[in-house]
Formats: structure tokens, sequence, C-alpha cells
């Protein structure tokens, strides 16, 4: 048994969701449930119940009638409690004709029928080596992306505000012991940049760091509540592990997500991977994060040195199991200057089999074409939009900074021309939210087919 399966709760026999009306309901909720001692897991909302990236609450069947007078007792706001028996189906006919073994059809049927797969699924499609079934799967990826964000890509920017770190994890370029130029923005420096990005109509900022203690949750929740204030953008924070309480600060004074990706849910790998870091510790924080009411990210990385295919198995189901909203994986990329410098790089294809197996098994979530795909191959983001991602991230630290933020060697600094090149080779969409008046009048020539 992996450690994944020693942490997730198999309590829910006959699952029910409760979809409730706002966030704050949600959370209402889910506080009512746990004075009454009623088991409950907070889930993204199915396609079909609810909105994309939005959060329900899971429970047994047998709590249903005592649920229901709960929330009436409390005047919870809820749009509805929903069978999970009932879930939305896919139509995967135009590929069941195709040259493709048993094992794979059965898959999709499954997919159709939106029957979870299983590990050993999951590991046949790893492992598979067929190009018919590899096209198979990123097709059926596609179908479930379209059906469940459609076509119009999510475009959000991250200014990488500092590159001190505390930690020393073994693949990556920002580790403490790591000799190189270190800096920190200000925050009149980064709200400067949130301006350049508000103008571009853009809806969330990622305020992204190393584990860097000199941001005091006292002034991330200044920075956090001036973007509020002045812009009211959606705000992501990636800033490493906090405390359970300054989860819940950076909740209330206005953040909207929070990035920790797990990166593997392999414990020997993790602790193999990260000179100071704790597996478990990770796990709680990514509960903490999930019950604090903010939206979980997290993901892992594709072809970490001694990672498996059954490793790699784990850590997607890890996603759905954790309830993640914004999942990111990312091949691994050798970085100079650490310990890990001299292992191999990370392969394309197999990284594009985990979007679309992410894409399949997680469904109504985001899924992000990541910098570091682009990296390892320039058609990368394009092919992971085709594979089932649904959403870039620009670099939007400032020009003479952005290099010195070398969490891997030889960064593609995407910016908006990347992004809307991926977007049109992928015959997809830009967000309707952009000011394209501006956009062109700083020059970028935009096709009005992508608008």
């Amino acid at each position: 048994m992996s450690i994944l399966n020693k942490f997730i709760k198999d309590e829910f026999k006959n699952p029910y969701i409760i979809v409730a009306s706002s966030n704050s309901n949600m959370l209402y909720a889910k506080n009512i449930l746990e004075k009454n001692s009623i088991s409950n897991e907070l889930i993204p909302t199915p396609k079909g119940f609810g909105e994309i990236c939005t959060t329900a609450i899971k429970f047994d069947k047998e709590y249903h009638d005592k649920i229901i007078t709960l929330l009436n007792q409390n005047n919870v706001d809820y749009k509805g409690i929903y069978s999970l028996k009932n879930k939305y189906k896919y139509d995967l006919s135009s590929m069941y004709d195709m040259n493709i073994s048993y094992n794979m059809r059965s898959i999709l049927e499954k997919v159709s029928n939106n029957i979870d797969l299983n590990k050993e699924d999951i590991l046949y499609v790893l492992e598979s080596k067929e190009k018919i079934e590899f096209d198979t799967l990123i097709k059926t990826a596609d179908v479930i992306r379209k059906e469940c964000v459609g076509d119009r890509i999510e475009i959000r920017a991250a200014i990488e505000f500092s590159n001190y770190c505390i930690k020393n994890c073994n693949y990556c370029g920002l580790r403490r012991d790591k000799n190189q130029f270190r800096y920190r923005m200000k925050e009149d420096e980064i709200l400067k940049e949130v301006d350049k990005l508000y103008k571009l109509g853009i809806k969330t900022v990622i305020l992204q760091s190393g584990e860097d203690p000199y941001y005091t949750t006292e002034k991330i929740i200044s920075i956090i509540k001036k973007i509020k204030q002045k812009y009211k953008m959606g705000i992501t924070l990636s800033i490493g592990e906090r405390t359970e309480e300054e989860y819940k600060l950076f909740k209330n004074a206005g953040v909207n997500n929070y990035l920790l990706k797990i990166e593997t849910s392999n414990e020997d790998l993790f602790d193999y991977i990260h000179y100071d870091s704790k597996f478990k510790t990770r796990v709680k924080h990514t509960e903490f994060i999930k019950n604090s009411g903010l939206r979980l990210g997290s993901g892992g990385m594709i072809g970490l040195p001694k990672q498996t295919l059954d490793q790699i198995a784990d850590v997607i189901l890890f996603q759905k199991d954790y309830g993640v909203h914004m999942i990111g994986f990312g091949p691994f990329i050798p970085t100079k200057g650490t310990p890990f410098e001299n292992e191999k790089i990370s392969n394309l294809e197999l990284n594009l089999k985990v979007i679309a197996l992410t894409r399949i098994i997680c469904q109504n979530v985001f899924i992000p074409a990541t910098t570091a795909i682009s990296t390892l191959n320039r058609e990368g983001q394009t092919k992971s939009l085709l594979a089932g991602a649904n959403t870039i991230m620009l670099i939007s630290t400032p020009e003479r900074l952005r290099e010195k933020y070398g969490i891997y060697s030889n960064k593609n600094m995407v910016d908006l021309d990347f992004a809307i090149e991926s977007i049109k080779y992928s015959n997809r969409k830009l967000p309707k939210y952009l000011n394209y008046d501006y956009i062109e009048e700083l020059g970028y020539d935009i096709d009005k087919n992508l608008k």
C-alpha cells in the first residue's frame, strides 16, 4: 500500500454532495456538519452540478435527512443536494472504432459513463507505447476539457517577488545553499506590476516567491488588501508552507487561491528530493489550505530522479482524493548548481499523458499548460492545451529580475505574445475579459477569431 492510501478516508460508500450558493455558505455548512460529527470532505464541484473551480461538500447518504434538517435550521443558503451516482456522461462514440486494445476500450467505456478510473487503468495508459492509444487518450481528454471548461483559455500572471528561500530542495534553483544574486521586491514595485496586469484586463495575479520569512503575515496582507481595494483582482499566493492560522488570515484578507504543490505523493521520493521538508507535513498543509476556504492548487513534477510510473499514478490520484482545484503538472528540468543538475530531463510524451489523465480523472478543474513544459519543448504549451489544459500563466516579474528567479535552467519567459501563439495553434480562444483595445494599442496584432 502506498503512503497515499494511508491518508485517504474511504467513508462515502453512497456519496452525495452539498452545493452551496456561495463560498461563505459552503464553509458555514461544513462547520455545522463537523459540529454534529458528520464525516465530510471538500471536493471540486463535479461537472453537471456546478461551476468550475467551486467547492462542494461530500458526505454519505446515511446523513442525508439529518443534513437537510440542519441546513434549514441554520438558514444555510444552498443550491441543492445531489447523489454522485447521477454523474454527467460523455459522448466518446467517435473513438470506439479506433484500432485500440481491449484494455483501452474498457477505459473509454468507464470515462463515457463517468466511472472513476483506478490505478491499474492509469498505469496501463502510462505504460502503453502504442501511438493510436496515445492519440485516443489526448482526444478523450480534449472532449472532457471542452465539456467542462470550454474553449476559452484562462490567462493568469505571476509576479515572482522574491528568490530568497529558507529551504534546500535538491532540484530547485532557489535552494538556500545555491550561490546566486538574491532579490526582494518592495510593496510599491509589486503594485506597479499589478497595475500593468490590470490594464491588460488580467483578472488573477499570482504572487510567488521562495519560502522567505522576510515577508511576514502583515506584509503579505498589506499587499493583498491594496490589490483588492484598488484593482479587485483575484489573488493566488504561492509562498510555501505557512501556518494554519495564516491561511485563514490570507483568506479573510482576500486571497482566492493558494498554490502548494505536493510534487510527489510517495513519502520516500518526497524526502529524497526535499532536503528539509517532510511529506506528512506537506499533506497537513494541503488540508489546512482546503479547510481555510481557499481554493487549493497543487500538482507534481514528472520525470524526477528515481520516480516510477506507479508513483506518478499515485500523485495523479492524490489530486482527486484531496479535492485539488488547480492542478499543475510539469516536467523535471535539471538545474545548474543543484544536486540534481546532472540528472536526466523529463519526457514530453509522458507529461502530456499525465495532463490528459488529470483532465479525465479530475475533470471540472483548472489545469495549466505550465511554463516548465514550454521550456522542455517550445510547442509544449500548445500540446498541453490539446491534451486537456486550459490555463496559461504569464511571467510578469520585472524584466531586470526575471532570469534571477531561476527555479530551473533555461526558463522560457512566457509572455503575452507566446501565450497568444500557443492559444492560436491549439485552436482555442482568448478570454473575453482581456482589454483588447489597450492590448492592440501596445502593438499586439490579435486575430479576431481568437477573441
